[in-house]
């Protein structure tokens, strides 16, 4: 048999045999990369937000970050924590962000939504000017007890308020009012009390951009379950614009 048989038969098992140790490097490479990235991304996100350097963020990427890497832009990239405190309220955050340059640029763009608990509803809404004494969910809306005055004397009421967002802000918005076991919608309020409780049947607006960065915006929120579910976009110049990485102003 001559060298050419030998060589031209030996050929196929050292494609194979090369193919075969190309795709164990190529796993092994993915596997430091997803080693490797979540702890980059978590020290990012910490320093710009200025959060603690325990905070515990989970982040993970879809698909297979090799290509990713190499093109130099992530498809999604999920961020996602069960406590961070921003402004003084604590909840569990999470964030999709899609198509994430790795060295400069704009996210094509990125969403989440922001869980906090009844407690952490309270001290946002004492923000606001309605007269709130309690808040108790009841899903998919809000009850909260509070009075007001007639004739110096106080009148206790159980208002009933949806919860919404609003050019940015959290809104309530009042829908019926209990007074001694009598409900009422908005309109029957007014006629009924007038000015004493003009407080309790208009919309009611919380202001938290001083309490997020500039690029943060709030889209909406709902009540589900014993949760207050906030949803936030993000504005994808948020990692190359410094302005959008500072707190908001409320007007």
């Amino acid at each position: 048999m001559s060298d050419d048989v030998v060589r031209r038969g030996r050929w196929p098992w050292v494609l194979l045999i090369v193919v075969a140790i190309l795709a164990v490097l190529i796993v092994v490479a993915e596997f430091v990369a997803r080693s490797i990235l979540p702890g980059i991304v978590r020290g990012i996100v910490i320093e710009q937000l200025e959060l603690p350097a325990d905070q515990e963020l989970d982040v993970d990427a879809s698909g297979i970050l090799l290509p990713q890497l190499i093109g130099g832009r992530l498809d999604e990239l999920h961020l996602q924590t069960d406590a961070v405190t921003i402004g003084g309220v604590t909840g569990a955050a999470a964030v999709t962000a899609v198509g994430v340059p790795l060295h400069g640029g704009v996210l094509d763009g990125a969403a989440g939504t922001v869980r906090i608990d009844q407690d952490e509803f309270v001290a946002l809404a004492a923000a606001s000017d309605l007269p709130i004494d309690e808040i108790a969910f009841a899903a998919p809306n809000v009850t909260a007890t509070s009075s007001f005055t007639v004739i110096g004397v106080p009148v206790p009421v159980a208002l009933t308020v949806e919860p919404g967002a609003d050019a940015g802000e959290l809104l309530l918005t009042p829908v019926e009012l209990r007074v001694a076991g009598v409900t009422l919608n908005a309109a029957e309020i007014a006629e009924r009390f007038g000015d004493a409780a003009a407080g309790l049947t208009q919309p009611h607006r919380i202001c938290i951009a001083d309490q997020l960065p500039a690029g943060i915006t709030v889209t909406g929120l709902t009540i589900q379950h014993s949760t207050a579910v906030i949803d936030v976009d993000v504005d994808g110049a948020i990692i190359t614009d410094a302005a959008l990485q500072h707190n908001g102003v409320c007007s």
